[in-house]
């Protein structure tokens, strides 16, 4: 099985409808976020089959598992991070809400998982991301469209040189 990084068009066909929502989600990461993306690829009979994550110094930002014409975003939220939830939890939506009250506590967090088929959840997956982790760009790019459009599994140092080029 070839195991290479998908260029962006493969992924974007794989997304179809879904689509936007990622190019809006990917963008806001890379715009405000350095970030190691790891692209992970499997069998397709398992549930994990092409993933995203976002991590940097050893924690996790969010993971997208790209599925057919969908992807999930998942987030896990440890103790400081529910507390801070918590302390915004008007600011989210009735969907983000449900899931987050119906998660199980693991010994590292509630997991919570959203099948994103449109833009409908994306606001709330923004607000996710500083509830993980602060912006830690310091010069952000010209371009926030361009950001969603670079191939995945980059270094953060390549998508800065693409990005301030």
């Amino acid at each position: 099985m070839d195991r290479a990084i998908k260029p962006y068009g493969q992924v974007k066909t794989m997304l179809g409808n879904a689509r936007s929502a990622w190019e809006k989600l990917v963008a806001h990461i890379r715009f405000y976020y350095i970030m190691d993306e790891l692209w992970e690829e499997g069998n397709p009979a398992h549930k994990h089959y092409n993933n995203l994550r976002f991590r940097r110094g050893g924690k996790t930002l969010a993971t997208l598992c790209i599925r057919e014409e969908y992807f999930i975003a998942c987030f896990v939220l440890g103790k400081d991070e529910r507390e801070k939830f918590d302390a915004h939890r008007e600011l989210f939506g009735q969907v983000v809400c449900k899931e987050y009250d119906n998660a199980q506590i693991y010994h590292d967090g509630k997991w919570l998982g959203f099948n994103v088929h449109d833009e409908s959840l994306i606001d709330d997956m923004i607000r996710l991301l500083p509830i993980k982790r602060k912006p830690n760009r310091k010069i952000l790019p010209e371009n926030l469209e361009k950001c969603a459009c670079l191939d995945l599994g980059l270094s953060h140092e390549d998508i800065t040189k693409c990005l301030v080029s």
